[in-house]
């Protein structure tokens, strides 16, 4: 199983950025699936994971300014994120649960200016 994730970028504090992650091979079924980011010097943090069912789970530091949704037929899930501060600048890493392994994907930048 691949993980292709896209859609970071640069964008000025306030401003608003649409992560994507679609996963792709043999697929059996994917269980969790959720997004960590990992600033410089920092370890990787939870940002936000949703099960196959739609129940969420936010770190603190975004609830209320982040959204993640998926489609399961699809094997996609994203990360809306709003009201996006200079804090929030990190590498931004999409995972996946299998049924034997867990998945992560590349890893897209996200920088957000002050």
């Amino acid at each position: 199983v691949q993980l292709q994730a896209s859609g970071g970028g640069l964008v000025q504090a306030g401003g608003s950025l649409r992560l994507s992650c679609a996963a792709s091979g043999t697929i059996v079924r994917l269980n969790a699936m959720g997004w960590y980011r990992q600033a410089p010097g920092k370890q990787r943090e939870l940002v936000a994971t949703i099960t196959s069912g739609g129940l969420t789970n936010y770190a603190d530091s975004v609830k209320n300014r982040f959204t993640i949704s998926r489609d399961n037929a699809k094997n996609t899930v994203w990360l809306q994120m709003n009201s996006l501060k200079p804090e929030d600048t990190a590498v931004y890493y999409c995972n996946a649960d299998g049924q034997t392994f867990t998945y992560w994907g590349q890893g897209t930048q996200v920088t957000v200016s002050s």
